[in-house]
């Protein structure tokens, strides 16, 4: 989701770790210079409903879910737009620019240049893009120009990933705040899992997650995960089939005969 992306094109080699700090760090750099100011609020509504009122003072920021968009630009000209849609709820966010709007403009051209001499390919996955919202190489200059400044389409990507025939999402983040917003977008069986929770230790929120994803079918090496940490596998207890007796005596409240007319095999 936004800056998240440029991990995920350093992943797909798209470009080497020392290109992608040189993006991110000249980004947040240029947005950090601008004057501070402008809002970004989340409102309840659709793009369509959204898209009449905007002016070039506000910018759809990003589309989070079929009915989550959030607003961003000069605070009165965003608070007028929310205003044209009465009954909406609305939250602000706790941001310091307003990101992805009209007030990024100026940024542009010196973002340009410090980003020049970065060497880019193409993706060596296939790689959905939350600029499209579909599979795109994003593997020029201009694309990560229009990438500071356009619409978010995060829920675009995730409709395209279904449609492709992805039903399990895992989220790499510090929290489960986008996987809440891809609820929003897939069917109820798609399974969707945070990595981390801001409110559980990493360690416990990480192997649940894993444990969730390795229920369903995705293979985890579970002894590279735990290599050089002392933890061992351990057999599983046997089963009552194999005619050990693991039943306390005197615990029965029926006898043989009668367990056994239930259809199961009396213990040794």
């Amino acid at each position: 989701h936004s800056v998240g992306e440029i991990a995920a094109a350093h992943v797909a080699g798209v470009f080497s770790l020392a290109d992608a700090c040189t993006l991110v760090s000249a980004r947040a750099r240029l947005m950090q210079a601008l004057p501070e100011g402008g809002l970004m609020l989340a409102v309840e509504a659709t793009e369509d409903e959204v898209a009449p009122h905007l002016n070039d003072e506000v910018s759809i920021a990003a589309i989070n879910g079929p009915t989550s968009i959030v607003l961003s630009g000069v605070e009165e000209a965003v608070l007028a737009v929310a205003a044209a849609l009465p009954g909406r709820r609305t939250s602000r966010l706790r941001v310091s620019h307003a990101f992805h709007s009209p007030l990024m403009d100026p940024m542009l051209e010196d973002f340009r240049a410090a980003i020049a001499d970065l060497r880019y390919a193409e993706p060596s996955i296939p790689f959905v893009s939350s600029l499209t919202g579909n599979l795109t190489s994003p593997d020029t200059i201009d694309y990560w120009v229009r990438h500071v400044r356009e619409t978010v389409r995060f829920a675009d990507g995730i409709r395209t990933l279904t449609e492709h025939g992805v039903t399990r999402f895992l989220e790499i983040g510090p929290d489960g705040v986008l996987s809440a917003l891809i609820r929003q977008s897939v069917a109820d069986e798609a399974l969707v899992v945070p990595v981390l929770r801001k409110d559980r230790p990493e360690p416990a929120a990480a192997l649940t997650a894993l444990a969730q994803l390795y229920t369903h079918g995705v293979p985890v090496d579970w002894p590279a995960l735990f290599k050089d940490t002392g933890v061992r596998p351990a057999d599983v207890p046997t089963y009552r089939f194999q005619r050990h007796n693991y039943w306390p005596a005197g615990a029965y409240t029926m006898g043989v005969g009668d367990v056994r007319a239930a259809g199961l095999a009396a213990a040794d």
